[in-house]
This record gives C-alpha cells, sequence and structure tokens, in this order.
C-alpha cells in the first residue's frame, strides 16, 4: 500500500504555508491535496498532504496548542556539500541555527537548522546517500533519556519488514552522556528509514503531539494490533492518537481514511468528521457506512 508510516506535523495556522514552502525548497516535492474538516474542537482545520523529496508527509492547521521542538527532527542526506550550503540557506530564512554549519566527525558538511515554522532539519553531505532522503530522527532526552534501545526494540518488534542496522552506543569518556546509552541507532520499520539516540543534556524538551506518525492500516485488525502494541497513555487516545510508554505520538488509521476525506464533497466530510470525533481507536466499519450514505 505504498508508505505505512507518515509523519504527520501540527502547525497553528500555517499548514498550508509550509507544505508550500517545503515544496519550494525541496527537490521532487509537491502539495498533492488540501481539505478543510468543520466543526471541529479546534474550529476549522485545514489537512494538507505533501511530498518531501518523494516521501509524504501530512499536516493540520489545528491552534497553536503544541509546538514543535527538535527532539524529532528530520535528517536530509544530499550528495554534495554545496547543496547543504544551498538548503541550509534557504531554511534558515526566518529561522534559526541549532548547530552550525561545519565540518563534524560524521560528516564533512552539516549543520541542524529550525526552520521559519520551528520545524527541525538535520542537513548532512554524504557520498553514497540512501534512496530515502529524509530520515525521521528520535531524541531521547528528559523522562525517557537512556530509554532509546528499549524503544527501537519495541518498535522493530511491533512493524513487520523492520529491523535495526546500526546501533552505537556512547563511551566511558564522553560525558554528561551515560555510557552504554545510545549514541546512533539507525532501524526501519516496514521498511521506512529511522534513526534513535539518547541524550542526557538538560534540553528542556520532549516528545508531543507536534510531530506525530502516521500508520496507515488496510484493515481492522491491524489498527486493533498495533493500537494495543503502542497505546500507552488512555488519556492520550482520541480519533486515532495515541501516546506510547516512551511520549511519542501514532495515529492508526485506516489508509481509507485519507481517501474518505478526500474524495469526499463537503457534507460527507462533515458527517465523517462527526463521526471519527469522538472516537479512540478509529472504528473502520462505522466509518465506511457513514461514508456510503447519501
Amino acid at each position: 500500500m505504498g508508505h505505512r508510516i507518515v509523519p504527520h506535523l501540527w502547525f497553528d495556522n500555517q499548514a498550508a504555508d509550509a507544505a508550500a514552502f517545503y515544496a519550494d525548497v525541496f527537490p521532487e516535492s509537491s502539495v498533492v491535496d488540501q481539505v478543510v474538516l468543520h466543526d471541529t474542537p479546534s474550529g476549522d482545520v485545514d489537512v494538507v498532504w505533501f511530498e518531501v523529496w518523494g516521501q509524504p508527509f501530512q499536516a493540520i492547521s489545528a491552534g497553536p496548542l503544541v509546538s514543535f521542538n527538535p527532539s524529532v527532527s528530520f535528517t536530509v542526506t544530499v550528495d554534495s556539500p554545496d547543496q547543504v550550503d544551498w538548503l541550509w540557506g534557504r531554511l534558515t530564512e526566518g529561522g534559526a541555527a541549532l548547530m552550525p554549519l561545519d565540518a563534524y566527525p560524521w560528516s564533512e558538511r552539516y549543520g541542524w537548522v529550525a526552520d521559519r515554522f520551528g520545524l527541525s532539519w538535520q542537513l548532512m553531505y554524504r557520498p553514497d546517500p540512501p534512496d530515502q532522503r529524509i530520515t525521521p530522527s528520535l531524541l531521547f532526552t528528559g523522562d525517557v533519556s537512556g530509554r532509546a534501545e528499549e524503544a527501537v526494540t519495541l518498535y522493530t518488534s511491533v512493524f513487520p519488514d523492520s529491523k535495526i542496522e546500526e546501533l552505537v552506543h556512547w563511551g566511558p569518556d564522553e560525558p554528561p552522556e551515560v555510557e552504554g546509552t545510545v549514541k546512533q541507532a539507525v532501524f526501519t520499520l516496514d521498511g521506512y528509514r529511522m534513526t534513535a539516540m539518547d541524550s542526557a543534556y538538560p534540553h528542556g524538551f520532549g516528545f508531543n503531539e507536534a510531530i506525530s506518525l502516521v500508520v496507515m492500516c488496510d484493515t481492522q485488525e491491524e489498527i486493533d494490533r498495533y493500537w494495543e502494541a503502542l497505546s500507552a497513555v488512555p488519556e492520550a487516545e482520541q480519533c486515532g492518537w495515541l501516546k506510547d510508554r516512551f511520549g511519542l505520538s501514532w495515529q492508526i488509521v485506516p489508509g481509507r481514511m485519507d481517501e474518505m476525506l478526500r474524495s469526499a464533497g463537503r457534507e460527507t466530510r462533515d458527517r465523517l468528521t462527526r463521526a471519527f470525533l469522538p472516537m479512540k481507536k478509529i472504528d473502520l466499519a462505522e466509518l465506511e457506512r457513514v461514508f456510503a450514505e447519501r
């Protein structure tokens, strides 16, 4: 069914502007579709589907309830230092450098930037970049510092076609990092590449709903299985959203839900919205029933 895991970005009111900006900045990128969900708890909500370097993303404008922070960033790997510099120039327009553009042990041209919307990007030159140019990167800090390996082990056990490709630990001479915690983990979930690391620095931020991972499911059985495996905070369960034991947010939804929202007229879309908003775990059969009403 294509990409099963899709990053989802929560904006105050800039989802459409951000999607257009990223489509302009990155190669092989475009805004795919946009709809409005009416009469939600956040009022009218823009929902945007877009691609960045051929990879699907989703975004909503749902009010100023959460803000981006570097606990989840997106690592962009390119095959020339000049392309790092060019992307750096575009993404720092109205943004801020988190790590300066420079040579580092892991890359001779690397920088970490928060763009004008607050979203974090790690830009890296590699002479042999992977086919998946954009990689979600998870930073386990604060209360979950030291739990990256536990998280990666859980995630790779839950999703099919998953494996840990690289696991490097902090050594004894790298304080304040804790020896034996994760310096770099590279793993795939259903073929989707991600990275993770622990940090004992007092960063003052952690995972929140601003960035979640959407899991596109084919059946109710899949929805039920991922929900049972990942949901660990009952009070966070709402219309397909959950939080796992590490505080990372996921959306466990039927792939059909996007198809229904994007193809429906306003009346049907409003009925679908009224149907799924009270749900915790999504009931696919009920959504299909509502969608079929005429």
